[in-house]
């Protein structure tokens, strides 16, 4: 992925090839069909979903795709036991390109968290 200077989610994904860009956009859909109301952004060159606060950050690595939030991640409490299978840090669960994205789950993350910044904010 050489080009840095991304402006929008569409040219994130561009640089990606088949399977990854497929996954991109499944994990955007997942976000975006659960919060419609999610602004779309780029913070620090990777997509970034927005509302009340941050919602979820994506990117796709070699072995993975990489979800994160700064911490304190209310979806990331609320579903701790389901993410349990997944390799994490405090910030973020990677979901192995070997398995399905569990895009059911995704989608029922970015609620929490949404709900989570509204009442924050």
């Amino acid at each position: 992925m050489a080009k840095t200077d991304f402006k929008t989610i569409d040219e994130y994904i561009a640089t990606f090839d088949g399977e990854d860009a497929a996954g991109l956009q499944a994990i955007r859909k997942a976000i975006l069909s659960a919060v419609p109301e999610a602004e779309e952004r780029i913070s620090y060159q990777i997509p970034a979903f927005h509302h009340h606060g941050w919602i979820f950050y994506m990117s796709a690595h070699k072995q993975h795709f990489n979800l994160s939030c700064p911490p304190p991640s209310a979806a990331f409490e609320k579903f701790k036991t389901e993410l349990a299978q997944y390799k994490q840090t405090k910030s973020a669960v990677l979901f192995p390109k070997s398995k399905p994205l569990p895009l059911g789950l995704i989608g029922r993350m970015a609620v929490v968290q949404a709900k989570a910044n509204v009442k924050q904010a």
